[in-house]
C-alpha cells in the first residue's frame, strides 16, 4: 500500500490547494452523475463540467507542487495526501444529492470560482494568471448553466420548487466558511498571489441574490454554524470520497496506463 506524502503547509501552497482541491472534489461529485442525470443532455453537460474542473485542479496542483519544492506532482497531490492535507471548502464534499441540490451547489461554487479567476488573472504568479485566463471562460459557462436550472426548478412545479427550497436550506449553512478570513488568505493578498476569499463575499452575494430572485427563492438567514474544510478539518463524507479516489493509486503504487 502506497504511503501518504508529507505536505509542506506553507501559506502559498495552501492557498493554491484550497482552490485546486475545491475544483477536484466537486469534479468527483459531478462525475457521479455520469449515467444518472435526468436527461441525456445533462448527463453530458455534468460530465463535461467535471472534466473542466478536473483540468483546473490539475493545473493548480501542478503549480502548488512546483512552489512546494518537494517534487510532488499533480497525481501525488491528488491521490496521496491524508485527509487533513486537503483544503477544499466543505460544501463540495457533501453527497451528490438530487438534481436540484447539485445544480444549486454548482451555481454557488461556479459564482465563487468565476470571481476568483477574474482576480487571479492579475496574480503576481504568472503561471497562476495563465491558468485563470483559461479557467474563467469555463467558470462563466458553469455559472450560467447552473443558474438557468436554479431558475427553471425554483420557478417550476410545486415538486421542483420544494426540492430547490430544501437544497437551499441545506447548502446555505456552508456559505460562511467560503468567506472566512485567515492567515493563508492574508499572506496571498499581501504577496499578490491572489485575493482573500473574504473580499468576494459582497459580489458573490449580489450575483446569487439575482439568481434566487429570478427563481422566486430567498436566501436563508446566515447560520452560526461554521464548517472547516478549508483548514483541513472535514465532514464525515470526505473519507468516503478519498477512499474511492485513492484506491488504485495506493493499491498499485507507480501504476501507469
Amino acid at each position: 500500500m502506497q504511503a501518504s506524502i508529507e505536505l509542506d503547509r506553507r501559506p502559498d501552497v495552501q492557498y493554491l490547494l484550497r482552490l485546486g482541491d475545491t475544483c477536484l472534489i466537486l469534479a468527483q461529485r459531478l462525475g457521479e452523475w455520469c449515467g444518472h442525470a435526468p436527461i441525456l443532455e445533462e448527463d453530458i453537460a455534468m460530465s463535461n463540467m467535471a472534466l473542466d474542473l478536473l483540468g483546473q485542479a490539475r493545473a493548480l496542483l501542478t503549480r502548488a507542487g512546483e512552489i512546494e519544492g518537494r517534487a510532488h506532482d499533480e497525481d501525488q497531490l491528488a491521490f496521496l495526501r491524508d485527509e487533513r492535507d486537503y483544503f477544499n471548502a466543505t460544501l463540495v464534499e457533501l453527497p451528490r444529492g438530487d438534481f436540484a441540490f447539485s445544480v444549486l451547489r454548482n451555481a454557488m461554487v461556479a459564482t465563487l470560482l468565476k470571481l476568483l479567476w477574474e482576480r487571479l488573472e492579475t496574480s503576481s504568479d504568472t503561471e497562476v494568471a495563465a491558468i485563470a485566463a483559461k479557467a474563467i471562460k469555463e467558470a462563466r459557462y458553469h455559472q450560467q448553466h447552473a443558474a438557468d436550472w436554479v431558475v427553471r426548478l425554483g420557478d417550476g412545479t410545486a415538486e421542483s420548487r420544494a426540492r430547490m427550497a430544501s437544497a437551499l436550506i441545506e447548502l446555505w449553512r456552508y456559505v460562511p466558511e467560503l468567506f472566512a478570513a485567515d492567515a493563508v488568505d492574508d499572506e496571498a493578498r499581501a504577496s499578490g498571489l491572489g485575493p482573500a476569499w473574504a473580499e468576494l463575499r459582497e459580489p458573490w452575494s449580489a450575483e446569487m441574490a439575482e439568481v434566487l430572485d429570478e427563481a422566486k427563492l430567498s436566501a436563508p438567514a446566515e447560520s452560526a454554524f461554521m464548517s472547516t474544510g478549508k483548514r483541513g478539518v472535514h465532514s464525515e463524507h470526505m473519507g468516503y470520497i478519498l477512499a474511492e479516489m485513492q484506491h488504485l493509486q495506493r493499491a498499485y503504487p507507480g501504476g501507469v496506463w
